[in-house]
């Protein structure tokens, strides 16, 4: 039987640039929660939000981060606004980066029950 890691919580929300939001750690907490439905063996999970300093030429865009901690890997995804204008409202910015932290953690998942995928 694996210990728990006891010295991080299992969600971790940070804000930096920004002033902490209750509605935004509300939106992490519930696709944090459907990620642990597609693997219930995600023992942590740090998320990062960031609003880098503003440019002349655009809007604010958001910058988010999301690591989860799995039995034998960590997951890291950097979801960058890029030229995506729609990353200047946080929500889907968040949604970005937890939409490919899922597919990560599915191709993790299956990886482990030993699936494969190819051509037939």
């Amino acid at each position: 039987m694996q210990k728990p890691d006891i010295m991080r919580p299992p969600l971790e929300i940070t804000f930096r640039g920004m002033l902490a939001s209750e509605a935004v750690e509300a939106m992490v907490t519930r696709w944090f929660a459907r990620l642990e439905r597609v693997f219930d063996r995600v023992h942590h999970c740090a998320v990062t939000i960031e609003l880098p300093h503003r440019s002349q030429h655009q809007g604010a865009m958001f910058h988010v981060k999301v690591e989860l901690g799995v039995p034998d890997a960590t997951i890291v995804v950097s979801r960058d606004h890029g030229a995506d204008p729609s990353h200047e409202d946080v929500y889907v910015a968040i949604a970005d980066a937890f939409h490919a932290a899922r597919r990560q953690l599915q191709s993790y998942a299956a990886n482990r029950r030993g699936d494969l995928r190819g051509h037939a």
